[in-house]
């Protein structure tokens, strides 16, 4: 039996004029019939597959991703140097509800076990939550924590471990700008965070502006500790541990039940993406987002600089007018805030995201949505946000990893699944992370980090829908702890950075 051949190039639509290399490809090589590559091109990038005169649009996904700035010849190397972006679409004015898909694919599997709470989500893990009102307690809570885990955690074996939320937030701020609505909703609704069972804990400091009844209606010696209260740093350790210790007890008695997928809800992230990120590991998990919304499950997908050029497409999978009105209302807030700051969309794309062959934001967001799947979008939340709805949810956020992390958390995300092509160690310590790779090279550079590869689409060896269908399996155990993650497994985790668009004083 011959070996199967190894596609050269992809290309996605027939109106494309550009299509990506699988590998480096050397000068002089045929791309396909007709198609000589003129100099080397990097894996990932872009060939041009006709002449494209000054002022052409470049096309990919179907989609103008820019216009060349000099006229490009038929196989030559197209790079983020070579385009100018097109206008963004119009954020108002969409159509909605013409593009609702009913026939999702039907999964096999449509239960899983997870922790159940009194009200909303259940939580795939067992976690003793802290939450911290200001940074300036965040060294006594860290050697409180460090001493919890090693001297109290292992008398509770039913509890999964305990998540110090530090935060950057709490003092110096303008705690009544209208903006600080957005940091006060996000630390107040990861105070009810699905994986922290009920049992919260906060330790504040006493002085700060983000007092505790801004974020909790919790205000009693249960649950809250004031560390100018107490007399010096050894007084202030053991009464974080003697509380610790009480909701440490009542953790250790919840134990995990079988439940349906309408109880459980995800985030999909990607980040340190590359040109196959929209083709392989966003569109596999895209599959799996459709197996997960098809059974009851809901899914969340954010990042607003990476939907923007594409939200027109988003808006018409819209369940209605006033869910396609806000998902243009957050469009157009972004669009402001970037403005303040003296730039626009273009600033997004990374230095690793050009190397990987992403030339704009356009082309960028092309690939990003591919991990909403095909569902109706039901819902759509500002940053912070928690859903009141069941099913594929836009949670506009920030595309920063370290800040749309922190932002799904607080709209109650008990796992998330994180696409990269770059790769990245990234993780959240308050739900598993699930780490999909784009390319077949990075699975094998990182082994110990990643954990799916989608890499095996783009060389054809497997199908979207079966890396998407293993990726839901892999989703439903690692929810279910009967698999942990690398990330969890090393115990990767970043600072909870909230987003705070108000001013700081």
């Amino acid at each position: 039996m011959s070996e199967k051949k190894r596609p050269v190039y992809i290309k996605i639509k027939q109106e494309d004029n550009v299509a990506i290399t699988v590998d480096r490809v050397s000068a002089g090589s045929e791309v396909m019939e007709g198609v000589v590559a003129s100099q080397d091109i990097p894996q990932g990038h872009k060939i041009a597959l006709c002449d494209i005169p000054a002022g052409g649009a470049i096309v990919r996904y179907g989609v103008v991703l820019g216009y060349a700035i000099d006229p490009i010849a038929k196989g030559q190397w197209i790079n983020e140097k070579m385009l100018t972006l097109p206008t963004p679409p119009e954020a108002e004015q969409m159509r909605w509800g013409v593009n609702l898909r009913t026939d999702l694919p039907k999964p096999a599997r449509t239960t899983w076990e997870g922790y159940r709470n009194a009200e909303g989500f259940a939580g795939t893990r067992n976690l003793l939550g802290i939450v911290t009102t200001v940074q300036c307690v965040a060294g006594v809570l860290d050697v409180a924590v460090k001493r919890i885990k090693e001297e109290l955690l292992p008398q509770y074996p039913n509890v999964d471990g305990v998540v110090a939320v530090n935060h950057a937030y709490g003092c110096g701020v303008a705690i009544d700008a209208p903006e600080a609505k957005v940091p006060i909703r996000s630390i107040a609704n990861i105070c009810k965070h699905p994986n922290f069972g009920g049992e919260l804990m906060i330790v504040g400091l006493g002085c700060e502006k983000l007092t505790v009844d801004k974020i909790t209606d919790r205000t009693g010696p249960d649950t809250v500790l004031m560390l100018q209260d107490y007399h010096g740093f050894a007084a202030q350790v053991e009464a974080i541990m003697a509380m610790a210790k009480t909701k440490l007890e009542k953790l250790n008695q919840r134990r995990r039940e079988t439940l349906p997928l309408s109880d459980l809800i995800i985030g999909m992230q990607c980040g340190g993406s590359d040109a196959f990120s929209g083709i392989t590991a966003n569109s596999a998990a895209g599959y799996a987002s459709d197996l997960l919304v098809s059974a009851g499950a809901t899914v969340l997908f954010s990042e607003v600089t990476e939907v923007r050029d594409g939200v027109y497409l988003l808006g018409e999978r819209t369940v209605d007018e006033s869910t396609c009105r806000k998902l243009g209302q957050e469009m157009l807030w972004y669009d402001r805030y970037l403005e303040m700051g003296g730039v626009d969309r273009s600033a997004n794309p990374t230095p690793g995201n050009k190397k990987g062959g992403l030339s704009n934001i356009v082309e960028k967001a092309m690939g990003s949505i591919a991990k909403s799947g095909s569902a109706p979008i039901v819902e759509v939340l500002s940053p912070g946000e928690r859903p009141t709805k069941k099913g594929l949810i836009f949670a506009a956020t920030p595309a920063s990893d370290i800040v749309c992390g922190p932002s799904q958390l607080a709209s109650g995300i008990t796992l998330q699944v994180f696409m990269t092509g770059r790769g990245t160690p990234y993780g959240l310590e308050a739900a598993p992370v699930v780490k999909v790779s784009s390319r077949t090279d990075l699975k094998e550079m990182w082994p110990d980090l990643i954990d799916i590869n989608a890499g095996t689409i783009a060389t054809g060896d497997a199908t979207i829908e079966q890396v998407g269908t293993e990726l839901f399996d892999f989703i439903l155990d690692v929810a279910s702890g009967k698999k942990e993650t690398w990330a969890e497994h090393w115990k990767l985790y970043n600072y909870m950075c909230f987003f705070n668009p108000a001013p700081i004083t």
